[in-house]
């Protein structure tokens, strides 16, 4: 069961935290603010923002997602159904609440739609070959 549950909840969990003032002020702000700064060999100096670090995160865990996915299973059927209800929930807040009407939890919504679409796909996909038609 703790394998079934969408691994996109934990950049969705950080939003709402930073936008309730977990890591600041909280708001929108804290998006831009700064979290790793690296000065370069051509002199310029590379920020990386809080909005851009949950980006990050959210593509790397889309990975583990779409791995997931090609296990056979019913735990898979799960962890479909519960990415979708994630799908939902961002959705929702998206029009709903005034501090997810923002370009980063778009992008997350966004990475969260395609985890929803690939992961069955994928799924789609390896049960076509587990199917036998006696040849």
């Amino acid at each position: 069961m703790l394998f079934a549950i969408p691994l996109l909840i934990i950049p969705f969990a950080l939003y709402n935290l930073a936008m309730t003032g977990l890591f600041g002020d909280g708001g929108t702000a804290v998006l831009d603010s700064e979290v790793l700064a690296v000065n370069m060999l051509s002199g310029t100096t590379w920020t990386m923002a809080f909005g851009d670090l949950l980006i990050f995160i959210a593509l790397v865990l889309l990975f583990v997602e779409i791995l997931k996915a090609t296990r056979p299973g019913s735990r898979a059927l799960l962890d479909h159904m519960l990415s979708m209800v994630l799908f939902v929930v961002f959705l929702v807040e998206f029009l709903l609440v005034q501090g997810a009407a923002t370009q980063i939890f778009f992008i997350l919504m966004t990475i969260c739609f395609i985890d929803v679409i690939a992961g069955f796909a994928v799924s789609i996909r390896t049960a076509g070959r587990d199917v036998s038609i006696g040849l």
